[in-house]
């Protein structure tokens, strides 16, 4: 048996990504190409597979965490020939550099650790929770195996008015957990048991959080729990001015974290012995200040001072049912709602006669089965979208409207909107212009079934300098659909129907295609918003000049 690092494979470019969901647990046993936990871009999640068959041994990361390419996630027993002097190398290759820089840590952390005396192991309890019992727990942050800092997040419970996360008392590995998701807590009910370690920081800090009349006594492992504990209990109020002069009461630990967040200590309420600001008293300011921020409260900036809308009590009218947003559908609520507030939007509406189109598409039927492709109208859309971005560039541009510059793209990808069973997702073509039809035809199929299989990998999902969104197999007219910002424009397709189309001396019937172009109004005016509609409808009109 041998031991395999799992890493994250390439992002396909992406710098960092969020870990939203961890699918495996130690002592689990995997195959290839299992999922091993789930990870968030902007605008889709990903699942990161195993890279071969074994068991899992130990997690690296937990929810939250942000993860890049060539990080360690985990660590997995494999089947192998690794031998025990396999093993010794690598055991002493960890302990040679220790050796070569012993003066350094001599002088440095050996001390300090002469004051822990030791790991011992400890069971975490459940604090007080200000009068609270049986409160629900809705997400264990932990796993076993895990090595934890002091105030780490170990799991989040839910009241009748809000959510709370309880932290670590002590720094160490995590030994046991004793609680699930769905169990009920109170006071002094056990949460796991910890293998912990203290070390010379931990004392300091702990020296510093205490008032000086206890500072000898928060050594001790029942008072340093008591002021531990003490600092999980919720404030009514995150949020108190101080008067000009008045001193802010805080240790070195909790300064560096407001530095850290950005929050000015002068605005935070402590609620510490002799009003002394504690780690979560800074940690419940940050979180007040970003629901004001989402909820558009007044000064909160995100909704430029937008009033919230608050819902009434919906039970009184009748029966009711909640369930949680899945991540897709909140990520993509706040991305389109960050568009419609910062994007003004224009929407132009357009009818192009696709008759002939049709006609040759259809004639194709046999080709494509020879092929193996499938020819949907959407490869002759890419194609005249694609012509349209490059006689009107102005439309293949991003506004970087801090430099108050415009970036010209001089490549032309297009991405295509596709509903699946976990939402919307937009996989990108590249190179449109450089395509044949049945190159777009045989690429646009494929990514759409990766995105109803879940499957895209984040780079297929970016890059996009331009949008086609399809609601022609389901329905309808027309639509506005909403600007996938950075991109200044996106295309809706509504469903063809014939009407009757005037030839000069008599109606004939035709097979319009609904066109509905929404555009960001700061970098495209409205004439040049007529000029792109009209030069689609010419080019699906007669897809001849398609080769031109």
């Amino acid at each position: 048996m041998s031991e395999q690092e799992i890493k994250v494979p390439d992002l396909g470019g992406a710098d960092e990504v969020e870990v939203i969901e961890i699918l495996v647990s130690p002592g689990d046993t995997v195959e290839a190409e299992d999922s091993i936990l789930t990870v968030e871009t902007d605008k889709a999640s990903v699942e990161l597979p195993s890279p071969g068959a074994g068991k899992i041994t130990k997690l690296s990361v937990k929810v939250g965490d942000k993860v890049k390419e060539g990080d360690v996630v985990a660590m997995m027993e494999t089947d192998g020939a690794a031998s025990a002097a396999d093993d010794e190398p690598e055991a002493e290759a960890e302990s040679e550099p220790a050796s070569d820089n012993k003066p350094e840590p001599e002088e440095s952390k050996p001390e300090p650790k002469k004051k822990s005396g030791g790991s011992r192991k400890e069971t975490v309890l459940v604090p007080p929770l200000d009068g609270m019992e049986d409160v629900p727990v809705i997400e264990v942050n932990v796993a076993e195996g895990d090595t934890l800092e002091v105030d780490a997040s170990l799991v989040t419970v839910e009241s009748d008015k809000a959510s709370m996360d309880i932290p670590s008392p002590y720094a160490g590995k995590v030994v046991k957990i004793l609680v699930a998701e769905g169990d009920k807590l109170s006071e002094g009910d056990k949460l796991l048991e910890m293998m912990v370690t203290v070390d010379g920081d931990e004392e300091e800090e702990a020296q510093d959080e205490a008032p000086a009349d206890t500072a000898e006594k928060s050594n001790s492992g029942p008072d340093e729990k008591s002021s531990k504990e003490a600092e999980v209990q919720p404030q009514s109020s995150t949020y108190e001015p101080l008067s000009p002069g008045a001193k802010v009461h805080a240790g070195p630990a909790v300064r560096k974290l407001a530095r850290e967040l950005g929050a000015d200590m002068t605005r935070i309420k402590g609620s510490g012995p002799k009003s002394r600001i504690l780690k979560d008293d800074v940690h419940d300011y940050v979180k007040n200040q970003l629901q004001q921020a989402q909820q558009g409260s007044p000064g909160g900036g995100a909704g430029s001072g937008i009033p919230g809308v608050k819902l009434p009590d919906f039970s009184q009218f009748g029966d009711v049912e909640r369930e949680p947003m899945s991540r897709m559908m909140a990520v993509t609520a706040t991305n389109m709602q960050r568009s419609w507030l910062n994007v003004p939007h224009v929407t132009q509406f357009e009818d192009a006669d696709i008759s002939d189109m049709e006609a040759f598409r259809k004639s194709q039927k046999t080709a494509g089965e020879k092929k193996g492709v499938k020819m949907t109208p959407l490869p002759f859309i890419l194609k005249a979208c694609a012509v349209a971005l490059a006689e009107l560039p102005q439309f293949n541009v991003s506004l970087d409207m801090e430099r108050k510059e415009v970036v010209h793209k001089q490549f032309i990808h297009i991405g295509i909107a596709v509903d699946t069973p976990n939402g919307l997702m937009v996989p990108v073509i590249r190179d449109v212009d450089q395509k044949g039809l049945w190159e777009l035809a045989a690429e646009s199929a494929e990514l759409a079934q990766k995105a109803r299989d879940r499957k895209l990998k984040p780079a297929e999902m970016q890059g996009a300098c331009f949008t086609i969104t399809s609601l022609g197999g389901i329905g309808g007219t027309a639509f506005t659909p909403i600007v996938n910002t950075p991109e200044v424009a996106i295309l809706g397709v509504s469903r063809a129907a014939m009407k009757p189309v005037w030839d000069g001396s008599e109606f004939q019937p035709r097979l319009m295609l609904p066109l509905s172009l929404s555009y960001d109004h700061r970098a495209v005016n409205g004439a040049d918003a007529a000029r792109f509609t009209t030069l689609l409808s010419q080019l699906l009109g007669d897809i001849r000049t398609l080769l031109l």
